[in-house]
């Protein structure tokens, strides 16, 4: 009775976490919209633990060529995100993206890292309690050497300091070490928290610079990767070069804003695309 009565507050707290209006006001795309086209970053706001809406140290530019055609460069020397100034929903999220050489920090030998986090909510910097975190409550798309295609969940907190925690269930089973792991066939479980693998990562992954697993998906360094997520009402698929790698659904975060992390290393994209979802 009592883990009964503890999933359903914990749903009532979540139902919070996707107000009516981010629904209401999110653009559904019917036509194909550019969120980097190819000269600026016109559709986003920077965001930097510390700096804010400042980017003093020039983490978020834009280079004429890489590879021949123009890019977004992220140094990932500090901790934010470049982040949609308008909200979105119901699309198909087309990017490609590639690694650079620049590490940083506490990561420098750790493996490059970053991220896509899907319908964020609330205020910038709300993963923070003091508003100065580096981003928003919302669903992670994880890109990291060795585990693109994760799914994590990313709590925040709102204007009074309360947590927020989204939640989205995956069919999922345990690898060898007991670390969930997308299953087609595998039982529905929701999570609140936490990070489930997408379906080949390898068990033996190691934080390390350059990893790359057994059966690992994206292109080998220097490479660009397509990364694809369809967000379709509560349910988000991911793709990487074309391969479905992880899917949830029942997500409390149905619309929201899009971050593009900057979290320790440097990456570029050279396509940000939201494709309307076929009818």
């Amino acid at each position: 009775m009592m883990t009964r009565l503890l999933f359903c507050l914990l749903l009532l707290v979540s139902l919070a976490v996707a107000p009516a209006h981010a629904q209401q006001s999110a653009i559904r795309p019917d036509t194909t919209i550019h969120l980097f086209d190819g000269k600026s970053l016109e559709a986003f706001d920077t965001w930097l633990v510390d700096d804010h809406l400042k980017d003093p140290l020039r983490v978020f530019t834009v280079v004429d060529q890489v590879d021949g055609a123009p890019a977004i460069r992220i140094s990932g020397e500090r901790w934010g995100g470049l982040v949609t100034k308008r909200e979105y929903r119901d699309y198909r999220l087309v990017t490609e993206f590639r690694w650079g050489l620049a590490t940083w920090g506490d990561r420098r030998n750790a493996a490059r890292d970053g991220g896509i986090l899907l319908h964020a909510q609330g205020a910038h910097g709300n993963t923070g309690r003091d508003g100065n975190g580096a981003w928003m409550r919302s669903i992670e798309a994880q890109i990291i050497e060795g585990g693109v295609g994760d799914i994590i969940v990313v709590a925040g907190f709102d204007e009074k300091g309360q947590r927020l925690t989204p939640h989205i269930t995956v069919r999922s089973a345990r690898d060898r070490d007991g670390e969930p792991v997308f299953d087609p066939n595998g039982e529905p479980q929701l999570y609140n928290r936490g990070r489930i693998n997408w379906f080949g990562r390898d068990p033996d992954w190691q934080d390390k610079l350059g990893f790359r697993g057994r059966q690992d998906v994206e292109s080998p360094l220097g490479e660009w990767t397509r990364f694809e997520i369809v967000a379709d009402g509560d349910r988000l698929t991911y793709l990487v070069n074309g391969k479905v790698v992880n899917e949830g659904y029942g997500s409390s975060l149905a619309a929201g804003k899009i971050i593009i992390q900057s979290e320790g290393a440097e990456i570029y994209f050279r396509k940000i695309d939201l494709e309307p979802l076929k009818k």
